[in-house]
């Protein structure tokens, strides 16, 4: 027997129907008479029949059973009788990409013991049989003891794609410090890449390739985050000057990396044009692998199942394959940055390397500048360029998607997207009228916060209280779902007017135990957002000796992974300060909720 057959039976559950289905079935029209398809199914030795309309789609289902009990009905015209008289409809029916516990759940709800299994072209490809999965379910609970149980090695192998894609995704930034002779960072990135590879071969060599739950999705994405920041803190040692001691750099490394992988954008150097430029690009290249990383964070784990559900239903109807999802984002996020490099270049931005660090680091809601001065030799053409970067890093992904593959230049505008338009439009006004600056620079920093990218040229605390609660409010709200920025996102906030009906009693029977669900967990990260961020101020302004008003930005700009200050940390800071807030920026990533998710498993 297993070690743990309850965990063995939720694993084999997560898998999908189609390798279980039978293909042994007839597809037959609906005006098939009943006698001649009584003997094609004895000719085929087969029990069941699919039958379709003149437009040859599946309408309904006939056994051998139907034809013998539902004959007696029709004896009067039993000779001119046809399939539509006798057949099961409307035909109920479940993805190839469903798991097989959707398929039970769809079986009980329906009360039938057998389900037809369609393609994404809506054509019948086989049928998955209550019996099946049961032996299924005996077959996993009879299984020898393994080295790890399947979840643990559905988690192993997500992470070691993870690792690997990471991997492969380095090997830009490599090649480009090769190519410049920056040998030291070329040395740093190449080892850095091997790492993630044999790593990555090894965790797929002991695990295997499989659906995650909630929780699992959420300790693959912790774990994905702790490795790419440990790894990635080898180029920072290679090329950040010396410090006192080696536990003092690698902690400094360590920062770095963190606020890489997770789009923080906090930085410990002050002058970045003093780096080698591959060093930079490499900088903000780590954005970018840790933003599409997310996008895959979101999907699996942090987001109802309902927006789940629709986001598959948006793209061909079907469940994305991790492999297919982060080759679209990559294609998606490369022709956008490649665009906007451009862009910088031909209205005069020669450096182009630097070019395409920034544009890396908006798309990704990242933050981290090639030079310090950079953003103050932009021109007002290229700041509304990047303002829009930024903008679009905190747009869905679906709209993404729309943008530039299924429905090319005709995205959707939901309530999300405009709710977020609305709040942004508000927001930079009241900016203008209170902050005292410019429009241009007024709409920048609004953006640089609602978007939580972080960009910026001018010290914040010289901001005043009103500018400041602003990029407070527009820190914490964030960009939209399914996005690469960080915050609660806008559509939790459109939940929120649910939730009285939580506290109705009529209006609270009408809300399914799903719809619950997904409302707890708004209101449960919202909380957590709200206390994580009051706890980090308070921390700050007793370790650092910070203001309340420059701590509990400072705490925001850290939770919400913006970097929107350059006044957190320094070269000097306590490494105990550094490693506090290292791991707070990556709950921060995580949305807080993951952690929620796999220590308290009832939430997941």
């Amino acid at each position: 027997m297993s070690l743990n057959p309850e965990r063995s039976v939720s694993y084999v559950l997560t898998k999908h129907v189609s390798p279980y289905m039978s293909k042994d079935f007839l597809l037959l029209n609906q005006n098939t008479l009943v006698s001649e398809s009584a003997r094609m199914l004895q000719d085929s030795e087969r029990d069941d029949i699919i039958v379709t309309d003149d437009n040859n789609l599946p309408i309904g289902i006939v056994t051998d059973e139907d034809i013998i009990n539902k004959m007696s009905e029709i004896m009067t015209f039993v000779k001119s009788a046809s399939l539509k008289d006798i057949m099961s409809t409307p035909l109920i029916t479940v993805s190839e990409k469903a798991t097989l516990q959707e398929a039970l759940h769809k079986m009980r709800d329906s009360k039938i013991r057998k389900l037809p299994v369609m393609s994404k072209k809506r054509e019948v490809v086989g049928i998955i049989f209550q019996g099946t999965i049961a032996n299924v379910i005996r077959d996993a609970t009879a299984t020898a003891p393994h080295l790890f149980s399947p979840p643990v090695k559905a988690i192993l192998g997500n992470l070691g794609f993870v690792l690997q894609f990471a991997g492969v995704l380095l090997l830009v930034p490599a090649i480009l410090s090769t190519i410049l002779g920056e040998t030291l960072t070329a040395a740093g990135i190449y080892l850095t890449t091997v790492l993630l590879l044999v790593t990555g071969f090894f965790l797929n060599a002991y695990g295997e390739k499989a659906s995650l739950n909630i929780q699992q999705a959420s300790i693959l994405v912790l774990s994905s985050l702790l490795i790419l920041s440990l790894f990635g803190t080898i180029p920072y040692l290679y090329v950040m000057p010396s410090q006192e001691s080696a536990t003092d750099g690698f902690i400094n490394a360590f920062f770095s990396s963190v606020s890489g992988f997770t789009t923080s954008g906090l930085t410990l150097i002050d002058e970045p044009e003093n780096m080698p430029q591959g060093f930079t690009f490499y900088r903000s290249f780590t954005q970018l692998v840790g933003g599409m990383s997310f996008i895959y964070l979101v999907i699996t784990a942090l987001y109802p199942e309902s927006k789940i559900q629709s986001l598959r239903g948006f793209i061909s109807g079907r469940s994305l394959h991790m492999r297919e999802l982060f080759g679209t984002i990559t294609i998606i996020f490369t022709v956008y940055i490649v665009i906007v490099a451009s862009l910088f270049y031909l209205f005069g931005e020669m450096n182009i390397i630097n070019n395409f660090s920034l544009a890396i680091s908006a798309f990704a809601t990242g933050g981290f500048l090639p030079a310090s001065t950079v953003l103050n030799n932009l021109e007002w053409q290229e700041q509304i360029i990047l303002m829009g970067a930024m903008i679009f890093g905190a747009l869905p992904f679906t709209f993404h998607y729309s943008f530039v593959r299924k429905k090319f230049l005709s995205p959707k505008l939901g309530k999300e997207v405009l709710a977020y338009f609305v709040i942004l439009g508000t927001a930079i006004i009241l900016f203008i009228w209170l902050s005292g600056l410019d429009p241009l620079t007024s709409a920048f920093y609004s953006i640089s916060a609602s978007t939580t990218s972080g960009l910026h040229s001018q010290n914040i605390v010289n901001f005043n209280g009103a500018a400041h609660t602003i990029l407070i409010l527009l820190m914490i709200i964030g960009g939209c779902g399914f996005s690469t920025a960080g915050g609660i996102k806008v559509f939790r906030l459109l939940q929120i007017k649910e939730c009285k009906k939580m506290f109705n009693k009529v209006s609270r029977s009408e809300i399914t135990p799903q719809r619950k669900k997904e409302l707890a967990s708004t209101v449960l990260i919202i909380l957590a957002f709200a206390g994580t961020i009051s706890i980090t101020a308070v921390y700050l302004t007793t370790i650092e000796n910070m203001g309340l008003e420059n701590a509990f930005f400072d705490a925001t700009s850290i939770i919400t992974t913006t970097g929107l200050t350059s006044d957190i940390v320094n070269l000097d800071t306590d490494d105990t300060v550094k490693m506090v807030i290292s791991f707070l920026m990556i709950i921060g990533r995580m949305e807080i909720i993951a952690i929620i998710y796999i220590f308290v498993p009832k939430w997941s």
